[in-house]
């Protein structure tokens, strides 16, 4: 008997999944390690928003590495809600930065402000854009993830 029929279903893994968890996995790398050189090297101040979104964010490298090393599948169930709830906070904030949300509305108080212009990357890329980009891109990966789960 195999060491993968040994584990619950839950635990096996699946053809093809692997490696979307692992990109899933260096998509949300790449993205805590733009947010910290932004931050900590460039020094620029986040806002209110961009802070709830990295709190979404930095953990899901825990998660699905931990997933990848112990080839647990059941990561999923946990960085599911962080990735869906990071990608809420990060249309909100594209909503606020393009000027769709009344200024009454938008949670700036101290820090930068989540409309400001100095929120872009090269003077044309928004940063709340791409943190929409990297939650919309590991959520689809996850949603893969879990096709390939129903479909093994």
């Amino acid at each position: 008997m195999s060491a993968a029929s040994r584990k619950p279903p839950e635990t096996r893994p699946w053809p093809g999944f692997w490696p979307l968890l692992f990109a899933a996995w260096l998509l949300s790398l790449v993205a805590t390690a733009g947010a910290l050189f932004l931050g900590e090297v460039m020094g620029m101040t986040p806002c209110v928003l961009c802070w709830y979104q990295r709190i979404a964010m930095f953990p899901l490298v825990l998660v699905l590495g931990l997933g990848l090393l112990d080839s647990d599948s059941r990561c999923l169930r946990y960085a599911w809600p962080l990735a869906g709830a990071g990608w809420a906070l990060a249309a909100y904030h594209c909503l606020v930065f393009f000027g769709w949300v009344a200024e009454g509305l938008a949670p700036c108080g101290k820090g930068g402000s989540c409309a400001d212009a100095e929120l872009q990357v090269a003077g044309m890329v928004p940063i709340p854009l791409l943190s929409l980009l990297a939650f919309t891109g590991i959520l689809l990966l996850l949603g893969l993830g879990s096709l390939r789960r129903k479909q093994a």
